[in-house]
Parts: structure tokens; C-alpha cells; sequence
């Protein structure tokens, strides 16, 4: 298990299988909020459910619904369990926190290098890790 300390942008813990992108997100538009599948054509994640998944992330973009998009997800329960971006921006930090998903941001190391889609991985704002197992 390798342990990454990270800083809390919405309290929490989960532990599940990680999806992993190397481009930002839009979850408006980007992601069908009903079944929390990728439906942008030019993201990589098109296709991939985001549902119940550690969604690992540059950042967001697009428009402050997205917001709104990312609670009414949780409220739906095809949310992502937790959020790890590199950077957090306003929409995706301001939407994990109104829907209580766990969200961490600026983590030690390169953590794209170190987890792919499909790894177990846990984030624990707790202890302000993120563990990889």
C-alpha cells in the first residue's frame, strides 16, 4: 500500500475503484447525471460510468451548473464515492460539497503516474490520505 497526503476540499472517506483521466471534466453535458455515464464524444471517459468510482481528475470546466449537476448525482446515487483532482476549481468544489462527496486536491507526488483505471484506492480526508493499494 503507498500513501499519499493530500489537502480536504469536502470531508468524507470511501474506498473503491479508481477511474482515471487525464483531461478535465464538464458535468454539464458532460456527464448523463441520470445514469452517471461519460456522454462528452471528445472526452476519453466517453462511454465510462463514473458512478460509485474514485474519479481522478485534472479539474473541472464548463459552466457553475455543473454544480448543481454533480448534487443532483448524489441525490440520483450515480455520483462518483470520492473526487481526487489535481487542482480543484470552484464547480466540481462547490458540487462535492453540497453533495457531501468526498473531494481532496493538491496531493504529494504525481498521482496520475501511480494509479490507473481499475487500482483499489481509498481517500480518508480524516488523515488527509490517500491510500493505494
Amino acid at each position: 500500500m503507498k500513501t499519499l497526503k493530500c489537502r480536504i476540499i469536502s470531508k468524507g472517506q470511501a474506498k473503491g475503484e479508481a477511474l482515471v483521466s487525464s483531461e478535465p471534466i464538464s458535468f454539464l453535458g458532460g456527464v448523463d447525471p441520470h445514469t452517471g455515464q461519460v456522454i462528452d464524444s471528445k472526452h476519453e471517459l466517453n462511454g465510462k460510468n463514473i458512478k460509485d468510482k474514485i474519479l481522478i481528475i485534472p479539474g473541472g470546466k464548463g459552466s457553475t451548473v455543473g454544480s448543481y449537476v454533480i448534487f443532483q448525482m448524489a441525490k440520483s446515487k450515480t455520483a462518483p464515492k470520492a473526487i481526487i483532482c489535481l487542482k480543484a476549481e470552484p464547480i466540481i468544489a462547490t458540487g462535492a460539497i453540497m453533495a457531501e462527496i468526498p473531494m481532496v486536491d493538491n496531493i504529494e507526488g504525481n498521482i496520475m503516474d501511480m494509479v490507473s483505471s481499475g487500482m483499489e484506492i481509498e481517500v480518508d480526508t480524516a488523515e488527509k490520505e490517500i491510500r493505494i493499494f
